[in-house]
């Protein structure tokens, strides 16, 4: 994460902000370089919320009014590099489309900066490894983002149940895996944020259920205090968004995941063998 936006959030981090709060501080999180000289009614429309909302924002944070937020931000922005003004992104960023890519790249730096911990990761996947049944939720704009995890995941642990439907069964769903001896549950959650995953998870903390969860922004609403959450941003440049940084860091959990998985070399050198057997791959027939 850069500089300014990993300011922004250690300054968001120990506030218990409102869905809405937390809407704007991932806004001025994506927009970091930025916020230090928008007005509060720039910033709402930029947010999706309304003007009163972004000074109260401010007064949460800690400040007498936006103005004084602003005022400290400015005084507190990072000294240019040498040698001037920044360097223009490689490429040149023509078009919309490679905007969409250097916005998405961009996200991904910000993920390896992340990583630079690795022990949230590695405690998650151990997390993920010891729970029998596992339950992998993502609803909606996160579907394919769980069902691929699901698939792969299912060919080195025992019990993988993905819950990629909402619906009166969720809950349902949720409650057989309890049931049947799941400690963890893991979650997928994009924008725009479904209240049933929401309501999904808040059952699920219930239920006793360690999470972890894959969200767009440390300030999603489904972000919860002793949660495990996971940030990695999503592209925004587009009609649709664009989620390359989530799906990366689902591939570092199963990684995670399988070192906390000692059979799991094994079941995976069972299933090349018997997909061999079966010719059951094109790449694979002589």
């Amino acid at each position: 994460m850069g500089g300014a936006s990993a300011r922004l959030t250690k300054m968001f981090e120990g506030h218990r902000l409102t869905p809405t709060q937390r809407r704007i501080a991932h806004c001025m999180v994506r927009r970091a370089d930025d916020t230090p000289f928008l007005s509060s009614v720039e910033l709402a429309e930029l947010a999706g919320v309304s003007q009163p909302s972004v000074t109260r924002f401010a007064v949460a944070l800690g400040f007498d009014g936006y103005p004084a937020l602003r005022r400290h931000l400015r005084e507190n922005q990072p000294e240019p590099a040498a040698g001037g003004e920044p360097p223009a992104e490689a490429g040149g960023a023509a078009n919309p489309y490679q905007q969409a890519v250097h916005a998405e790249i961009e996200n991904l730096r910000r993920l390896a900066a992340l990583l630079a911990d690795p022990e949230p990761v590695e405690r998650a996947g151990a997390l993920l490894a010891g729970s029998r049944p596992l339950p992998v939720l993502g609803l909606r704009a996160a579907a394919a983002q769980a069902t691929g995890f699901a698939y792969f995941a299912a060919k080195v642990h025992p019990d993988v149940r993905l819950l990629s439907e909402g619906g009166s069964m969720l809950v349902d769903r949720i409650d057989g895996c309890v049931r049947a001896g799941a400690s963890a549950l893991l979650c997928f959650a994009l924008p725009r944020h479904p209240r049933e995953t929401v309501a999904a998870l808040d059952h699920a903390r219930e239920a006793g259920l360690s999470l972890v969860t894959v969200a767009d922004s440390a300030f999603a609403p489904v972000a919860q205090t002793g949660d495990l959450l996971l940030p990695a941003g999503v592209g925004t440049g587009l009609t649709f968004d664009t989620a390359c940084a989530p799906m990366l860091l689902g591939w570092m959990l199963l990684e995670a995941m399988c070192d906390g998985l000692p059979d799991a070399q094994a079941r995976l050198e069972e299933f090349d063998a018997r997909a061999g057997e079966r010719g059951l791959f094109a790449d694979w027939i002589d």
